[in-house]
């Protein structure tokens, strides 16, 4: 599927993640609709289980509970979020028919080794391996980021939607505003102590 990064009415939605390991058994997931133009378009929030395999379904939930037809792209901060709950982003893309982009910003030697402490350790190897390889994409800003899509083939289009979303540094801002808002929503609702 092709992109053109520079279409007028081009939107993004970008997903992140926050919660602390060793207090509570939830995550906070939100999403940030973006216009080019960079303007807040739309948000949506939902809890999914830290250390749990239901990340697929809250990325699923925030763009279904968002409603929206005009979003063009997906971004995800992170495939493997909340401690190893993982993110089909293929899974994600046959259900919305929407390209998603997985962003990540450093090298990793894998996860497998972690995956052996789960009791569904297979199902978590056989998505982790269905996410294949990562891919390097240089942004005009001089930052590299490591990608995998789902729904998008040609690297230029990724990199010139990355460029498009991403003032400076490397995070786009639809993430960058996703991963604020996931952290205040976690630290004012679910951060134990709080009522």
């Amino acid at each position: 599927m092709r992109i053109h990064a520079d279409k007028k009415g081009l939107r993004a939605l970008g997903i992140a993640e926050s919660f602390k390991k060793g207090e509570g058994e939830r995550a906070v997931l939100a999403g940030v609709v973006m216009r080019g133009d960079l303007q807040i378009d739309g948000f949506a929030i939902t809890t999914i289980t830290v250390g749990g395999l239901d990340g697929t379904d809250g990325v699923l939930e925030i763009f279904r509970g968002l409603d929206r037809t005009d979003v063009n792209v997906v971004l995800l901060n992170g495939c493997v979020i909340s401690l190893f709950n993982l993110v089909d982003i293929f899974k994600v893309f046959e259900k919305i028919k929407i390209p998603v982009i997985c962003v990540t910003y450093e090298e990793s030697e894998g996860l497998e080794k972690y995956f052996e402490e789960f009791e569904d350790s297979e199902e978590r190897m056989e998505i982790y391996k269905r996410l294949g390889e990562r891919t390097p994409v240089k942004l005009h800003t001089g930052h590299e980021v490591l990608v995998r899509c789902a729904g998008i083939e040609e690297e230029r289009d990724v990199k010139a939607l990355l460029d498009r979303f991403t003032l400076q540094g490397a995070i786009p801002e639809p993430l960058k505003v996703a991963r604020l808002l996931a952290r205040s929503v976690y630290k004012n609702f679910l951060s134990p102590g709080v009522i």
